[in-house]
């Protein structure tokens, strides 16, 4: 019998000790600063009802889905006799009607969907403007290259219940204070999908509104004619293809962007009212001391259906990866699970991106990968007992310590400190139980000190 060789789904990844501590800096820095701003913690199953996720991404968004097939026999009900008189060869079903019969859950495609979804069941028990933050796993049946995965962390924060655009003003202060905090230096770009309907229809294509956000969405990859080919073959004329030519072409001061749509939308009054929001939000922007570059970006699309105001998107300024974070504004997804008029605005931070550019860029500080501060090296039983008190100590102030399980060789010890990156060992032997007192030495330069327990928590708590 063959030994089979052990694997991980494409698009998926384990991730060592090291690699944890990183992530859990990243999450712990995104959490500190969503707690700042008053954002409050919850969580959703990691599945959802298809019912649920269906209809609210896109065509293309909804092929992505991971399906999860019916509990039991679940060809059960195709192959009763009903559904054999209604389709007499089983072949004959498409693979979406296939799909919708035997599997009526999937794993979450976002978190946004899920939230809005939350809202409306937890409605009565929610205080509005409802701010929350989340941190958990999505899945996507993409084809998984760089910086995409199939699993994957999302760090979303949204506030549902206002339609204030000083909403949209404080999710840009968090991207500026978490990507500071990281240190990745990034540019926020911004637009408003009011200002692409009026697009559409001052061109005269509104009823190509979704192929145009999703053409556009694939702008800076494919190129202005790879999208322009896209568009004609979704049904759009040459006339409409000539006048949207030099919107998606359009560069410069934010004047000139907003004169020029100023004329264009002369006759679109949701275009009007996408720039009037657009502009108060830059101009809100421009009185605040923000680190990191924004700019409004009409080649901005986000061709995910439910947003209907304000979007966002940032990309790292060092480093070639796709968008970091992204999000913007929906006025009206509980609607669609009965609690209409419930405006709210998000984003989700990509946190396996984020690793990705850090680790790129060397970003990580080198003191967080020590999982472990003191090691007691292990002398015989007897000594071994004595440390473990010591250690009880050093827990109790809040020093992680652990001991070395076997009275192994010293060297043997030494490099298990040094492969783990402990940056303290301590040598506790008979004359040391004697005296009462332990010897420490530090790793990074060998030096070895003796003093007893009280001056050993000083000196591990305040030396790096």
């Amino acid at each position: 019998m063959s030994v089979q060789k052990p694997s991980i789904p494409k698009g998926t990844r384990d991730f060592t000790p090291a690699e944890m501590v990183r992530r859990n800096f990243i999450f712990g820095t995104i959490r500190s600063v969503f707690e700042l701003f008053g954002y409050q913690p919850i969580e959703t199953p990691a599945m959802e009802n298809l019912s649920t996720l269906l209809g609210k991404y896109g065509e293309e968004g909804d092929k992505l889905l991971f399906r999860i097939l019916n509990s039991g026999d679940f060809l059960e009900e195709i192959q009763s006799s009903k559904i054999k008189t209604q389709n007499p060869d089983l072949n004959s079903l498409n693979y979406r009607d296939l799909a919708t019969r035997i599997a009526e859950k999937g794993l979450r495609y976002d978190l946004t969907v899920p939230f809005a979804r939350f809202v409306v069941q937890h409605q009565n028990e929610l205080v509005f403007p409802f701010k929350r933050y989340q941190i958990q796993p999505v899945w996507r049946a993409d084809r998984p290259q760089k910086g995409r995965y199939r699993e994957f962390f999302q760090c979303d924060v949204d506030v549902i219940g206002s339609s204030s655009l000083l909403y949209e003003t404080e999710l840009v202060q968090i991207i500026d204070d978490i990507f500071s905090r990281l240190g990745i230096g990034v540019t926020v770009h911004l637009n408003n999908r009011k200002i692409l309907y009026g697009i559409a229809e001052a061109i005269g294509a509104k009823d190509h509104f979704t192929d145009i956000t999703v053409a556009i969405d694939k702008l800076d990859k494919a190129g202005i004619d790879a999208v322009t080919a896209e568009l004609e073959a979704k049904g759009l004329s040459r006339v409409m293809l000539e006048k949207l030519r030099p919107v998606l072409l359009l560069d410069g001061k934010i004047k000139e962007k907003r004169d020029f749509l100023t004329s264009l939308f002369s006759e679109s009054e949701t275009g009007q009212k996408g720039l009037e929001e657009m502009i108060y939000v830059l101009c809100a922007l421009k009185k605040l001391d923000l680190k990191n570059h924004w700019h409004f970006d009409l080649k901005l699309a986000r061709g995910l259906n439910y947003y209907t105001g304000t979007i966002i998107e940032v990309k790292a300024a060092d480093v070639a990866m796709g968008s970091l974070c992204g999000g913007g504004r929906y006025d009206n997804l509980t609607g669609i699970f009965g609690l209409p008029g419930m405006s709210g605005v998000g984003i989700s931070f990509g946190a396996d991106r984020i690793y990705d550019v850090m680790t790129e860029l060397k970003g990580f500080p080198e003191t967080i990968c020590r999982t472990t501060r003191v090691l007691f090296a292990n002398f015989g039983q007897e000594e071994a007992l004595h440390s473990m008190g010591v250690i009880t100590t050093l827990r109790k102030n809040r020093i992680s310590s652990e001991i070395y399980p076997d009275a192994s060789k010293m060297k043997k010890q030494l490099d298990y400190a040094n492969r783990k990156n402990i940056p303290f060992v301590v040598l506790i032997g008979k004359e040391e139980m004697e005296k009462g007192v332990v010897t420490i030495k530090k790793m990074a330069t060998g030096e070895q000190k003796t003093m007893d327990n009280a001056e050993m928590i000083r000196f591990v708590k305040i030396d790096d």
